[in-house]
C-alpha cells in the first residue's frame, strides 16, 4: 500500500475544513436576522432521474451473460498493492423556512492507512431564496428560481473540487452514489478526466435503485422482473456478481458506463459502475477491484445494510461532523420563521 503514514500526508488529510463562503453566509443570515429551525431534515440527494447516459442502449458483449464468483481472499491481497484505498460519502441537513432553503453539508473522505482510517471533511453551508429582495441585500445568500437544481449543482461542484484536491494520486476511489448524467453530466465527466490524469480509479456504488437497464433491454428478462435489482437478486448466489454490461449513449458512443451487480449477502444486490474511459484505462484491474469491493463489504459485516467498509467509515465521519455544527447557536440573533413541519421536527 502507498505509505500514507508519512506525517506530511497525515497532516494534510487529518482535518475538518470549512468552505471559504461559510462565514460569509453566516454573516448574511445574521445581518438579515435569520433563524433556522432546530430540527433539520436529513436530505437524501436523488439522481435517479439523471441517469447516465440519459438515452442509452445496452451492450452485452463485454462478458458472457452469467454469474461470476467473487474471491474475497484475492480482494484482500489487492489492498496490499501500491494503490491507496479511498472512500467518499456525504451527509446533508436541510433547513426550510418561509424565506428560503438552506443546506448544511459534510463532504467526507477517508484514506485507508496501515492501521486506521485518515479522514478529511469539508463543511459547506448555502442559503437559497426565490426572493430577489433578500438576495440583493446580501453577499452569499443566493437567488434561484429553482433551489433544488442550484443546490445540486453547488453540491456536485464542491464534491468534485474536494475530491480532486484531497484524493491521493495512484488510488482507488470508492464513491457512494451513481455516475450521474443529465444536466450535471458536463461537471461529472470533467471530473472523471481529471481523476484519470492523476491515476485515480473512480468507482461508483448504487443501492436501492429501481432502474431497468438490463430487464428492459434483454428480451429473455423483459416483463419478468420489477427492476434490475430484482433480477440480479434472483440471478445471483451469495458471493457472485453478474457479467459486466455496457450502457451507451445512442447519439454519442463516447458517453457510456460499465456496470455489474454484486450480491455479497442474501439481500438486495448493489450496482457497481464506472465510466467507460475508466474501464478502458484500467481494464486489467477491474476484476481484482470487484473482488476488493466484495472483501470490503464482508469486512464491514453489516448484513442489514451491506456497505464497503471504507464507505461506511466515511459516512460515519460525515454524520458526526455535522453534529459538531450548531447552526442555530451560530446565528442565534436571527428571526426567520421555520415552516410548520420543520418547526415540529417532521419531514415532509
Amino acid at each position: 500500500m502507498v505509505n500514507l503514514m508519512e506525517q506530511n500526508k497525515r497532516t494534510r488529510l487529518n482535518k475538518l475544513l470549512f468552505h471559504p463562503k461559510f462565514t460569509d453566509t453566516i454573516a448574511d443570515i445574521n445581518k438579515l436576522n435569520v433563524r433556522l429551525p432546530k430540527n433539520p431534515v436529513n436530505e437524501e440527494i436523488d439522481f435517479q432521474s439523471h441517469s447516465f447516459p440519459p438515452d442509452g442502449e445496452l451492450v452485452t458483449n463485454i462478458e458472457e451473460i452469467r454469474a461470476y464468483p467473487l474471491d474475497a481472499h484475492r480482494g484482500m491481497e489487492t489492498i496490499s498493492n501500491d494503490r491507496a484505498i479511498v472512500a467518499y460519502d456525504e451527509s446533508i441537513n436541510r433547513y426550510s423556512t418561509l424565506e428560503g432553503e438552506s443546506f448544511l453539508t459534510s463532504h467526507s473522505l477517508i484514506v485507508m492507512g496501515l492501521d486506521d482510517y485518515i479522514p478529511v471533511n469539508l463543511i459547506t453551508f448555502y442559503f437559497y431564496t426565490r426572493s430577489k429582495n433578500i438576495a440583493e441585500d446580501s453577499i452569499s445568500i443566493r437567488y434561484s428560481d429553482s433551489p433544488e437544481v442550484q443546490s445540486k449543482k453547488d453540491y456536485i461542484n464542491d464534491k468534485i473540487d474536494f475530491l480532486i484536491k484531497f484524493v491521493p494520486e495512484h488510488s482507488i476511489l470508492l464513491i457512494d452514489g451513481p455516475l450521474i448524467g443529465g444536466d450535471y453530466y458536463v461537471l461529472m465527466i470533467s471530473a472523471i478526466n481529471r481523476f484519470l490524469k492523476k491515476d485515480i480509479i473512480p468507482i461508483f456504488f448504487v443501492k436501492n435503485s429501481t432502474s431497468n437497464l438490463v430487464t428492459d433491454n434483454l428480451k429473455e428478462y423483459k416483463y419478468k422482473f420489477n427492476s434490475d435489482m430484482h433480477w440480479a437478486y434472483k440471478f445471483l448466489k451469495v458471493g457472485e456478481r453478474t457479467n459486466l454490461f455496457k450502457y451507451v449513449d445512442r447519439k454519442n458512443k463516447a458517453n457510456a458506463k460499465i456496470f455489474c451487480y454484486i450480491k455479497a449477502y442474501d439481500l438486495s444486490p448493489q450496482r457497481i459502475e464506472f465510466h467507460s474511459e475508466t474501464y478502458r484505462t484500467y481494464k486489467s484491474l477491474i476484476s481484482s477491484i470487484l473482488d476488493l469491493i466484495y472483501y470490503l463489504i464482508l469486512v464491514q459485516g453489516d448484513t442489514k445494510n451491506p456497505q464497503a467498509r471504507p464507505i461506511a467509515i466515511a459516512e460515519k465521519y460525515a454524520r458526526e461532523t455535522l453534529k459538531l455544527i450548531d447552526i442555530n447557536k451560530i446565528i442565534k440573533k436571527s428571526n426567520l420563521v421555520p415552516t410548520m413541519n420543520e418547526g415540529r421536527g417532521f419531514a415532509w
